[in-house]
This record gives structure tokens, sequence and C-alpha cells, in this order.
């Protein structure tokens, strides 16, 4: 048996970096990977694909390891980074995109992050597992954001 939990994160925040250093940093996959923590193995599948492993977390009765691969497409014209899953890689599906916009003194930046993970837990499981699933993931990607914000000069 096995339950799926879905994720959904949207954060917008300030950088003093330029859009160009904010867009070199984001665009890198293994260079951006690297600020997130609790990251085991980034693996390079090719063609612009990557196999996240990340190290197990959870507490009391909830542990998972996340494993998955996502393809990504930067694009410099428009700023924007994007991912979609890549099938059959691991037991969750990631997909998101960063939006970069360039300001007078600062650079806006705009994760959003879609998600599913599956758990070999029974249904019943859902209602203790997804609290945790859900705090972890979320606690973990604003440590990212806090290590990006720092790489680009700190926060506007």
């Amino acid at each position: 048996m096995s339950l799926t939990i879905d994720l959904h994160l949207a954060y917008e925040f300030d950088v003093k970096a330029s859009a160009k250093e904010a867009f070199a940093l984001l665009s890198d996959v293994p260079r951006s990977a690297s600020h997130y923590p609790k990251l085991a193995h980034l693996e390079d599948l090719g063609k612009n694909a990557y196999r996240w492993e990340m190290e197990p977390v959870g507490s009391g009765p909830v542990h998972v390891q996340t494993v998955y691969a996502s393809k990504y497409v930067a694009n410099k014209s428009k700023g924007t980074v994007t991912w979609t899953p890549v099938a059959g890689e691991g037991n969750a599906r990631v997909a998101g995109s960063w939006t970069i916009t360039e300001h007078p003194g600062f650079t806006r930046l705009v994760l959003e992050i879609n998600g599913s993970v599956d758990l070999p837990l029974p249904g019943l499981m859902k209602s203790v597992a997804e609290p945790i699933v859900e705090f972890e993931f979320e606690s973990l990607t604003e440590q990212y954001i806090d290590a990006i914000a720092q790489t680009l000069g700190g926060e506007a």
C-alpha cells in the first residue's frame, strides 16, 4: 500500500544581486542545488535532466527518502528557469520555476514548486504523514531560499 502527498509552494523575495547574477546561479542546476539542505546526491542524467536524492527526513513513525528527477529549461531572455518531472524516476514528481525580474536596485525572484511524493504507508496514515512531509518540505525549501539569498548578496 502507498499514499501520495501533493505539495505546493510559492515564494517571492528580493535580492541585492543583478538579474544577470541571479540567472547565472539559478540556471546552473548543480550550483543552485548545492544550496539545498539535506541533498545527499545530485546525478546528471544528461540533456539538462538531474536526479535528486535527498537524505531521509521525518519524525516519529514517518521517515522518507525522496528521490526524483526533473528536466530543466533556462530561458535567459525571459528570465526563467523551469523544470518538469522525468517519468519513472524515484518516488516523487517535482515541477516548478524561477522567475527573475530586475528592478532598480534589486532583483525579484519568484519560486513556484508543485510536486507529489509517494510513501510506502497505508492510506490511514495520511493524516499523520501529510503534515510532517509538508513541514519538512517547506522547512528545507525556506533554508534553500535563505542560502540562495545570501549567495546573491542578501535580501534587498
